[in-house]
This record gives C-alpha cells, structure tokens and sequence, in this order.
C-alpha cells in the first residue's frame, strides 16, 4: 500500500529531530513530488546521477544527507541545479535531505553507523559525544598502533586513508566525526581521544596531530558518510511497508 508524503515527512522528522539542530541549509522536504509514496531510495548527495538511477528504480521520493539548498549559495536556477530540478519535477520524485540531523542520529546516523562498521564501541555515557552540537562520537577500539587502525578503516571502506601520526603509537580511544569535519579535532584533543577519524583533512589538523601527539585519519568525505541515509531509509522502510533501494554514486573525495 502507498504511504501519503505527509506520512513519511512526519516520521522522517520524528526520527531525525530537525528542530534541534543548527544547520547549513534547510532539512526535511526540498522538493515536493508525488502525494503517495510506494518507493524511497536513498543516497548520500542529491547529485543528477542519484536522481537518474532514482528515476530508472521508479522511487516516488529519494531520501539524501547531502541535499539542493545550502545557506548563501547563489539562488538562480541555472546549470546543474536546473538540470537536477527539472528531473526531480518532470517524474514528480520527492526530495528529502537531512544534513546534521543525519549525522547526530545515535543509532541510524552517519557517525553511528561508521562506529558500527568500523568496530568502535562507543561509550554509552557522556564521554561518548564531544564538540559543537555535540556532534562527535567517541569510543574504544584498541589498536596496536595508528598504523594498523589505518589499515583497518581502509580495508573497511575500500579506499585509501590520509594518516598523520607517530605510526607505532598504541590506540584505545577512538573520536570520530564524519565528513568534513576536521574542526573538530582540537575538541577531540580535549577530549582525551588517542586518534580521530573524519572525511577529510586541511591544513592546520597536520600540525596539530604532529605537535599533541593525537593520530589523524581521513578517509574520504563520501565514504565517511555512506551509511546513514540507507540506515535510515531502511528502518523507515520497514516501518511503512515501504520498497527500499541505496544507491551509492562513487565519489572519491
């Protein structure tokens, strides 16, 4: 049986708590399509390769992280964004996008599931959230050496990782924050964190890990962030008897 938009919207935003957070853009509907949805398929960026396969499963709505609207891009609709919004409205496909919300979530979120897949146990306890919006994750995972967490978050996510770090050190305590989010390392310094892990890294964070002695690892933007939205999208599925479909577009940054 199709579920009404509204439906989906208000359980989308029961689950995910939009309200709470500070965002960069605007979370929950961008895009209204269709009034009943049979099928969601999720992603992490609502790029026009995302749509397309979208439109080539039949979704009725396409649930992302990364979603149209960002605070002070330029508002015309010209180029890509034209071309992005013209398929989502010519198949009449309801766009969802939760940002932050998406990465907070403690069980479904991107910070969560990226734990999960990589073995860190979070802590249950206040230790287990640092930073603005409380956004970080920290837990354990002990490791031999920075070295070898290395090697194990990119034998998990299939790709290569930035390490900066005395190679040999031992790891127990394990921050992380997905995404571009190295500003907040200098919080999971004060954390008490032996490493942290984020999509990416600029140019102070180098610095920082070679003069406080706290390892840095950044393994991709995307990868970082490709676990969320399908966890979500399939718990929600499951929910309202939804067909579910993630659809991950290869991004290598």
């Amino acid at each position: 049986m199709p579920v009404p938009r509204h439906t989906l919207t208000e359980t989308l935003n029961d689950l995910l708590q939009p309200a709470q957070f500070k965002d960069y853009g605007p979370n929950g509907l961008q895009v209204e399509g269709r009034a009943e949805v049979h099928k969601l398929v999720t992603g992490v960026t609502a790029s026009r390769a995302l749509i397309e396969a979208a439109i080539a499963e039949g979704a009725d709505a396409i649930l992302v992280h990364h979603g149209l609207f960002w605070r002070g891009q330029d508002g015309r609709v010209t180029g890509w964004m034209k071309q992005r919004l013209a398929l989502l409205l010519q198949h009449d496909i309801n766009l969802f996008a939760y940002h932050l919300p998406l990465d907070a979530h403690p069980e479904l979120g991107n910070n969560a599931q990226l734990a999960r897949h990589l073995g860190i146990a979070v802590y249950s306890d206040a230790r287990g959230r640092f930073g603005e919006q409380t956004l970080g994750f920290m837990g354990e995972r002990p490791s031999a050496s920075a070295a070898a967490l290395a090697a194990h978050v990119s034998e998990r996510l299939g790709r290569s990782v930035t390490l900066v770090a005395e190679p040999d050190r031992p790891i127990r305590r394990v921050a992380l924050c997905t995404g571009g989010a190295q500003g907040y390392f200098e919080s999971a310094i004060a954390a008490g964190a032996d490493v942290f892990i984020t999509g990416e890294i600029s140019e102070p964070q180098a610095h920082y890990a070679r003069e406080c002695g706290v390892a840095y690892i950044a393994c991709g933007h995307h990868a970082s962030e490709r676990y969320g939205a399908p966890a979500v999208g399939a718990h929600v599925a499951a929910g309202l008897g939804l067909a579910h479909v993630f659809i991950d577009i290869d991004n290598p940054a």
